[in-house]
């Protein structure tokens, strides 16, 4: 009780770890679990079928676990899980899930998530994900591992955005976005691949030279975008370049953004 502020108020039924922090003004629902050297800083509003992982900080203002913004929403059973040593930042809020998409909402581990960002219903976001102030995730998402989603950008309903792609500021997503791609402008152009992301986390000069070629072969080859991730695949040994590959022939409910 050392950890807990008297002027927080954590209704019953909800399971807080001894060595959790809550600070002033926090409120916590009864269905809440809080797990290990977690921070509250203050004015934090937890709710809803929530679970948030050990280390994770969340600063004053946020709401995290709140109903989901869909008018199709009845009350049904869903939850919020959040994973390990994530950053929320300021005014961030985070919803749980609905019954037509699962019932969850996924959050990895050791992510950073801004002031001002939304993370909507059954969005399922990776680890090591960035999401840069006022952006927001719409609903059904995935984000995969390592993306960044720059400031005041949207991602679209359904869409996913593949391993370690970086979204640039101001950028509305329609479509899914493929691994390392790097996309710019206010509706979306897959303009190149996301080489510094791919330089700084120490990927080989060699899978880099292969994304690079197969980036070319994705925006310049003959048939349809289909049919060249799949002769790319048959001819490619780069591990890299298979994961694209593997993303594009995955089922999906969107288009892609393709080369220009």
């Amino acid at each position: 009780m050392s950890n807990i502020h008297p002027s927080a108020v954590i209704e019953d039924g909800a399971q807080v770890d001894p060595s959790a922090k809550v600070g002033p003004f926090c409120l916590i629902g009864p269905q809440v679990v809080i797990h290990a050297d977690v921070v509250l800083k203050s004015h934090v509003v937890v709710t809803g079928q929530t679970e948030i992982g050990m280390e994770t900080v969340i600063f004053p203002f946020a709401v995290i676990g709140e109903i989901p913004q869909d008018l199709k929403f009845k009350g049904e059973a869903s939850r919020l899980v959040i994973g390990q040593r994530n950053r929320i930042r300021e005014h961030v809020t985070m919803n749980c899930g609905t019954e037509g998409g699962g019932g969850l909402t996924s959050i990895g581990d050791d992510g950073l998530f801004m002031a001002g960002c939304h993370i909507a219903h059954d969005a399922i976001v990776g680890n090591r994900v960035i999401v840069v102030n006022s952006a927001a995730v719409a609903g059904h998402c995935v984000i995969e591992d390592d993306v960044i989603i720059g400031g005041l950008s949207g991602i679209h309903q359904w869409v996913r955005v593949g391993h370690g792609a970086i979204i640039g500021a101001v950028t509305m997503v329609t479509n899914d976005v493929i691994p390392y791609g790097l996309v710019q402008a206010p509706r979306g152009d897959l303009d190149g691949l996301n080489l510094v992301g791919l330089k700084r986390r120490g990927v080989a000069r060699s899978d880099i030279t292969a994304l690079r070629a197969a980036f070319q072969m994705l925006a310049q080859g003959e048939g349809t975008f289909h049919d060249r991730a799949q002769r790319l695949g048959e001819e490619t040994s780069s591990d890299y370049v298979h994961e694209i590959v593997d993303f594009i022939m995955a089922d999906t409910g969107r288009h892609f953004l393709t080369p220009k």
